[in-house]
Protein backbone atom coordinates (compact mmCIF):
# COMPACT_ATOMS: atom_id res chain seq x y z
CA UNK A 1 0.00 0.00 0.00
CA UNK A 2 1.68 2.97 -0.78
CA UNK A 3 1.68 6.10 1.62
CA UNK A 4 2.06 10.34 1.02
CA UNK A 5 5.52 11.26 0.90
CA UNK A 6 4.36 14.23 3.23
CA UNK A 7 2.39 12.45 5.39
CA UNK A 8 3.80 9.24 5.79
CA UNK A 9 1.39 7.42 7.94
CA UNK A 10 -1.94 8.36 5.39
CA UNK A 11 -2.35 5.30 2.87
CA UNK A 12 -3.54 6.25 -0.81
CA UNK A 13 -3.96 4.89 -4.34
CA UNK A 14 -3.34 8.35 -5.76
CA UNK A 15 0.16 9.61 -7.51
CA UNK A 16 1.47 13.00 -8.85
CA UNK A 17 0.94 13.25 -12.71
CA UNK A 18 4.48 15.22 -13.20
CA UNK A 19 6.52 12.81 -10.78
CA UNK A 20 4.36 9.84 -10.07
CA UNK A 21 4.96 10.66 -5.85
CA UNK A 22 1.82 9.38 -4.30
CA UNK A 23 0.19 11.90 -2.61
CA UNK A 24 -3.06 12.08 -0.21
CA UNK A 25 -6.69 14.32 -0.35
CA UNK A 26 -4.57 16.80 1.54
CA UNK A 27 -1.63 17.45 -0.73
CA UNK A 28 -3.73 17.21 -3.98
CA UNK A 29 -4.18 19.86 -6.83
CA UNK A 30 -6.20 19.41 -9.67
CA UNK A 31 -4.00 19.78 -12.41
CA UNK A 32 -5.57 19.31 -16.70
CA UNK A 33 -4.65 15.48 -16.34
CA UNK A 34 -5.07 14.12 -13.14
CA UNK A 35 -3.24 15.29 -9.64
CA UNK A 36 -0.07 17.62 -9.12
CA UNK A 37 1.77 16.78 -5.69
CA UNK A 38 2.39 20.96 -4.01
CA UNK A 39 6.00 20.81 -5.44
CA UNK A 40 4.56 20.46 -9.25
CA UNK A 41 1.20 22.33 -8.35
CA UNK A 42 2.64 25.50 -9.50
CA UNK A 43 1.63 27.25 -5.85
CA UNK A 44 3.85 29.00 -3.76
CA UNK A 45 4.85 26.99 -0.92
CA UNK A 46 6.27 29.19 1.56
CA UNK A 47 9.61 30.75 2.44
CA UNK A 48 10.96 27.19 3.66
CA UNK A 49 10.43 25.80 0.45
CA UNK A 50 11.96 28.41 -1.33
CA UNK A 51 15.09 28.67 0.92
CA UNK A 52 15.69 24.92 0.64
CA UNK A 53 16.48 25.51 -2.82
CA UNK A 54 18.75 28.07 -2.02
CA UNK A 55 20.79 26.18 0.63
CA UNK A 56 22.09 23.58 -1.93
CA UNK A 57 23.60 26.18 -3.81
CA UNK A 58 25.94 27.16 -0.61
CA UNK A 59 27.14 25.51 2.20
CA UNK A 60 24.79 26.79 4.98
CA UNK A 61 22.52 25.53 6.94
CA UNK A 62 21.71 21.74 7.90
CA UNK A 63 21.28 20.49 4.65
CA UNK A 64 23.19 17.45 2.53
CA UNK A 65 24.49 16.53 5.84
CA UNK A 66 26.20 13.47 4.65
CA UNK A 67 27.78 15.27 1.68
CA UNK A 68 29.30 17.93 3.98
CA UNK A 69 30.65 14.85 6.38
CA UNK A 70 32.32 12.79 3.57
CA UNK A 71 33.64 15.78 2.11
CA UNK A 72 35.45 16.97 5.55
CA UNK A 73 36.33 13.13 5.67
CA UNK A 74 38.56 13.19 2.35
CA UNK A 75 39.98 16.88 3.00
CA UNK A 76 41.10 15.93 6.33
CA UNK A 77 42.91 12.22 4.80
CA UNK A 78 44.11 14.02 2.26
CA UNK A 79 45.71 16.68 4.99
CA UNK A 80 47.39 14.06 6.91
CA UNK A 81 48.51 12.13 3.80
CA UNK A 82 50.44 15.27 2.43
CA UNK A 83 52.16 16.12 6.06
CA UNK A 84 53.25 12.11 6.26
CA UNK A 85 54.43 12.40 2.61
CA UNK A 86 56.08 14.67 0.33
CA UNK A 87 53.31 18.33 0.03
CA UNK A 88 50.02 19.02 -1.24
CA UNK A 89 50.64 17.92 -4.75
CA UNK A 90 52.92 14.73 -3.40
CA UNK A 91 50.70 13.10 -0.56
CA UNK A 92 52.37 9.74 0.93
CA UNK A 93 53.09 7.29 4.26
CA UNK A 94 51.86 5.45 6.03
CA UNK A 95 48.58 5.73 5.79
CA UNK A 96 48.11 6.21 1.87
CA UNK A 97 50.63 3.50 1.03
CA UNK A 98 47.81 1.23 3.65
CA UNK A 99 44.88 2.44 2.12
CA UNK A 100 45.77 2.75 -1.57
CA UNK A 101 44.42 0.53 -3.88
CA UNK A 102 46.66 -2.36 -5.11
CA UNK A 103 45.96 -5.77 -6.77
CA UNK A 104 48.34 -8.09 -5.02
CA UNK A 105 47.96 -6.02 -1.79
CA UNK A 106 44.27 -7.30 -1.81
CA UNK A 107 45.15 -10.62 -3.26
CA UNK A 108 47.23 -10.91 0.25
CA UNK A 109 44.28 -10.08 2.14
CA UNK A 110 44.08 -6.58 2.32
CA UNK A 111 40.36 -6.55 1.76
CA UNK A 112 40.21 -2.52 3.59
CA UNK A 113 41.27 -1.27 0.56
CA UNK A 114 38.33 -1.74 -1.64
CA UNK A 115 36.73 1.23 0.59
CA UNK A 116 39.48 3.29 2.04
CA UNK A 117 41.00 4.11 -1.27
CA UNK A 118 38.00 6.00 -1.80
CA UNK A 119 39.08 8.21 0.48
CA UNK A 120 42.70 9.21 -1.26
CA UNK A 121 43.69 11.75 -3.85
CA UNK A 122 46.83 11.97 -5.65
CA UNK A 123 47.17 15.62 -5.79
CA UNK A 124 45.35 19.17 -4.77
CA UNK A 125 43.80 19.44 -8.13
CA UNK A 126 42.80 16.14 -8.17
CA UNK A 127 40.57 16.29 -4.55
CA UNK A 128 39.70 19.44 -5.29
CA UNK A 129 37.76 18.62 -8.48
CA UNK A 130 36.43 15.46 -7.08
CA UNK A 131 35.09 17.01 -3.62
CA UNK A 132 33.68 19.88 -6.08
CA UNK A 133 31.88 17.93 -7.55
CA UNK A 134 30.55 15.83 -5.03
CA UNK A 135 28.86 18.53 -3.27
CA UNK A 136 27.36 19.60 -6.98
CA UNK A 137 25.85 16.02 -7.44
CA UNK A 138 26.11 14.76 -3.78
CA UNK A 139 23.77 17.28 -1.80
CA UNK A 140 20.65 17.38 -4.65
CA UNK A 141 20.90 13.51 -4.42
CA UNK A 142 20.68 12.95 -1.28
CA UNK A 143 17.65 15.84 -0.44
CA UNK A 144 16.00 13.71 -3.14
CA UNK A 145 16.83 10.12 -1.35
CA UNK A 146 17.56 10.94 1.96
CA UNK A 147 20.89 10.40 3.77
CA UNK A 148 20.58 7.10 4.62
CA UNK A 149 19.89 5.80 1.07
CA UNK A 150 22.50 7.97 -0.09
CA UNK A 151 25.21 7.09 1.95
CA UNK A 152 24.36 3.50 1.76
CA UNK A 153 24.27 4.22 -2.31
CA UNK A 154 27.56 6.12 -2.04
CA UNK A 155 29.65 3.40 -0.84
CA UNK A 156 28.45 0.42 -2.76
CA UNK A 157 29.29 2.51 -5.81
CA UNK A 158 32.75 3.17 -4.24
CA UNK A 159 32.69 -1.02 -3.80
CA UNK A 160 31.56 -1.20 -7.44
CA UNK A 161 34.29 1.41 -8.46
CA UNK A 162 37.45 -0.44 -7.30
CA UNK A 163 35.81 -3.61 -8.80
CA UNK A 164 35.97 -1.89 -12.23
CA UNK A 165 39.55 -0.52 -11.29
CA UNK A 166 40.58 -3.94 -10.42
CA UNK A 167 39.03 -5.47 -13.78
CA UNK A 168 40.84 -3.00 -15.98
CA UNK A 169 44.17 -2.49 -14.27
CA UNK A 170 44.35 -5.07 -11.27
CA UNK A 171 48.45 -4.64 -10.76
CA UNK A 172 48.20 -0.65 -10.99
CA UNK A 173 47.54 1.52 -7.76
CA UNK A 174 44.31 3.70 -7.72
CA UNK A 175 42.78 6.35 -5.63
CA UNK A 176 39.87 8.20 -5.75
CA UNK A 177 36.28 8.90 -4.71
CA UNK A 178 35.34 9.12 -8.60
CA UNK A 179 33.68 5.83 -8.27
CA UNK A 180 31.37 6.61 -5.88
CA UNK A 181 30.85 9.64 -6.95
CA UNK A 182 29.96 8.38 -10.60
CA UNK A 183 28.14 6.11 -8.57
CA UNK A 184 25.84 9.13 -7.51
CA UNK A 185 25.63 10.44 -10.84
CA UNK A 186 24.25 6.94 -11.92
CA UNK A 187 21.81 7.47 -9.02
CA UNK A 188 20.86 10.45 -10.51
CA UNK A 189 20.28 9.30 -13.56
CA UNK A 190 17.68 6.58 -12.29
CA UNK A 191 15.84 9.50 -10.79
CA UNK A 192 15.74 12.07 -13.61
CA UNK A 193 14.26 8.90 -15.68
CA UNK A 194 11.77 9.00 -12.94
CA UNK A 195 10.86 12.51 -13.69
CA UNK A 196 12.88 13.85 -10.70
CA UNK A 197 15.02 16.18 -12.29
CA UNK A 198 17.51 16.35 -9.38
CA UNK A 199 20.14 17.64 -11.71
CA UNK A 200 17.82 19.96 -13.92
CA UNK A 201 18.11 17.25 -16.69
CA UNK A 202 21.56 17.50 -17.45
CA UNK A 203 22.45 14.38 -15.58
CA UNK A 204 22.89 11.91 -18.69
CA UNK A 205 25.02 14.71 -20.09
CA UNK A 206 27.10 15.19 -17.41
CA UNK A 207 27.67 11.70 -17.66
CA UNK A 208 28.88 11.60 -21.06
CA UNK A 209 30.67 14.36 -20.72
CA UNK A 210 32.47 12.84 -17.95
CA UNK A 211 33.56 9.38 -19.63
CA UNK A 212 34.64 11.21 -22.59
CA UNK A 213 37.13 12.82 -20.06
CA UNK A 214 38.26 9.38 -18.66
CA UNK A 215 38.54 7.60 -22.06
CA UNK A 216 40.47 11.36 -23.03
CA UNK A 217 42.75 11.93 -20.31
CA UNK A 218 46.00 10.40 -18.55
CA UNK A 219 45.89 8.51 -15.45
CA UNK A 220 42.13 8.41 -15.19
CA UNK A 221 40.77 5.03 -13.85
CA UNK A 222 38.24 4.18 -16.47
CA UNK A 223 37.68 1.06 -14.78
CA UNK A 224 36.88 2.54 -11.69
CA UNK A 225 34.37 5.04 -13.19
CA UNK A 226 32.61 2.81 -15.16
CA UNK A 227 32.62 0.22 -12.27
CA UNK A 228 30.95 2.97 -9.74
CA UNK A 229 28.33 4.56 -12.63
CA UNK A 230 27.01 0.62 -12.92
CA UNK A 231 27.19 -0.17 -9.20
CA UNK A 232 24.90 3.47 -8.33
CA UNK A 233 23.03 2.76 -11.10
CA UNK A 234 21.84 -0.76 -10.30
CA UNK A 235 21.92 0.26 -6.21
CA UNK A 236 19.14 2.95 -7.10
CA UNK A 237 16.62 0.99 -9.45
CA UNK A 238 16.60 -1.77 -6.59
CA UNK A 239 15.12 0.78 -4.71
CA UNK A 240 12.84 1.69 -7.04
CA UNK A 241 11.87 -1.84 -7.65
CA UNK A 242 13.21 -1.59 -11.13
CA UNK A 243 10.73 0.88 -12.34
CA UNK A 244 7.70 -0.32 -10.21
CA UNK A 245 7.94 2.19 -7.95
CA UNK A 246 10.07 5.20 -7.31
CA UNK A 247 13.71 5.88 -5.76
CA UNK A 248 13.16 8.54 -3.50
CA UNK A 249 9.44 8.01 -1.88
CA UNK A 250 8.26 5.10 0.00
CA UNK A 251 9.84 2.25 1.56
CA UNK A 252 13.09 0.78 0.25
CA UNK A 253 11.07 -2.78 1.00
CA UNK A 254 13.43 -6.11 0.71
CA UNK A 255 13.90 -5.98 -2.98
CA UNK A 256 15.58 -2.47 -2.60
CA UNK A 257 17.47 -3.45 0.66
CA UNK A 258 18.53 -6.98 -1.38
CA UNK A 259 19.74 -4.91 -4.33
CA UNK A 260 21.72 -2.65 -2.48
CA UNK A 261 23.54 -5.69 -0.61
CA UNK A 262 23.45 -7.62 -3.70
CA UNK A 263 25.62 -4.57 -5.65
CA UNK A 264 27.81 -4.69 -2.93
CA UNK A 265 28.91 -8.48 -2.35
CA UNK A 266 28.90 -8.79 -6.39
CA UNK A 267 31.63 -5.95 -6.52
CA UNK A 268 33.81 -7.30 -3.72
CA UNK A 269 33.25 -10.92 -5.61
CA UNK A 270 34.53 -9.27 -9.32
CA UNK A 271 37.60 -7.20 -7.29
CA UNK A 272 38.55 -10.33 -5.45
CA UNK A 273 38.06 -12.63 -8.48
CA UNK A 274 40.24 -10.11 -10.56
CA UNK A 275 43.39 -10.35 -8.38
CA UNK A 276 42.75 -13.68 -7.57
CA UNK A 277 46.38 -14.40 -9.63
CA UNK A 278 48.31 -12.02 -8.19
CA UNK A 279 48.70 -13.29 -4.54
Amino acid sequence: MPYCYRHPNRETFVSCSECGRPICAECMTPAPVGQRCPEHSGKPQGARRVSAGMRRGTFEGTGALVTKTLIAVNVVVYVITAAQGAGFNSPGGSLYFRWVLYGPLVASGDWWRLITSAFLHASLLHIAFNMYFLWFVGSAVEAALGRGRFLLIYFVSALAGSAGALVHTPNAPVVGASGAIFGILGAALVLERQRNYVLGGSAAALIVINLILSFTLNNISIGGHIGGLIGGAAATLGLSRFGRGHAAYGRAGALGTATILLVGVVSVAIALLSVRGYS
